[in-house]
C-alpha cells in the first residue's frame, strides 16, 4: 500500500481518502514539512497552480515523490515540473480512476503527465532548443532507448563501451531538447526516427 500525504482543499483530501483500496493512509496536511518528517510518506499529493508548482520544485530534493494536481486547465509549466523532479502533473478534476492510476504509477517511479498535456509540454520544450540532426549512431542508440534497453544492454548490442553510450545519450538529449530518455523517445517517434 502507498502512504500518501495530501495538501489541498478539504474536498480533495476527502476524494483521495475515498481511494482507500489503492492508498494505505492519508493525512490532511497544513504544515507540510513537520507532518512529512513524522509520517515518512511514499507520495505527496499537492493541489495548486504555477506558484505552488514552483514551491514544490524547490522542495523536491528533500521531500517524498510529489504528484501535482493542477487547478489550471493547461499548465504551461507541467514539462518543466517533470524535468525538475516532480513525479507527475494531472488535472485536479481528473476522474477517480485516473488519479488512482497516477498515484500507483508515480509511486512505482514513473513520470506521469495527463495525456491531453503531453504534446504541449514536448512542443514547448522542443521549440526552445535548436535541433541539430542526430548522427547515424545516435539514431541507433535512440531506437534502442525506445526498446527500453539500459546503457549496459545498448553497449553490448552495439559493441561499444558504456561510457560511449552515456556520451551518445547525453548528446541525443541535448540535440533533441529532451529532459529525459522517455521524452527523447517520444520526440523520436514524432519525428519518424523510431518506427512504430
Amino acid at each position: 500500500m502507498t502512504r500518501v500525504l495530501v495538501t489541498g482543499s478539504p474536498l480533495l483530501r476527502a476524494g483521495i481518502a475515498s481511494l482507500a483500496e489503492v492508498i494505505g493512509s492519508v493525512v490532511s496536511l497544513e504544515e507540510g514539512a513537520a507532518v512529512a518528517a513524522e509520517m515518512h510518506p511514499d507520495m505527496w499529493i499537492i493541489e495548486g497552480d504555477e506558484q505552488t508548482a514552483r514551491e514544490a520544485i524547490a522542495m523536491v530534493r528533500e521531500s517524498p515523490p510529489i504528484l501535482l494536481l493542477s487547478v489550471e486547465a493547461e499548465p504551461a509549466w507541467a514539462g518543466e515540473a517533470l524535468r525538475a523532479g516532480i513525479r507527475g502533473v494531472i488535472p485536479r478534476d481528473a476522474p477517480e480512476a485516473e488519479i488512482a492510476a497516477a498515484i500507483e504509477a508515480a509511486a512505482a517511479g514513473l513520470a506521469v503527465l495527463h495525456r491531453d498535456w503531453i504534446e504541449g509540454a514536448v512542443t514547448r520544450r522542443a521549440s526552445l532548443v535548436q535541433r541539430d540532426p542526430l548522427s547515424p549512431r545516435e539514431i541507433e542508440v535512440l531506437k534502442l532507448l525506445g526498446e527500453g534497453a539500459s546503457n549496459k544492454a545498448i553497449a553490448w548490442r552495439l559493441q561499444i563501451s558504456e561510457h560511449t553510450v552515456k556520451f551518445h545519450v547525453n548528446s541525443i538529449l541535448e540535440k533533441m531538447g529532451a529532459g529525459t530518455r522517455t521524452e527523447a523517445v517520444m520526440l523520436g517517434v514524432r519525428r519518424g526516427l523510431i518506427p512504430l
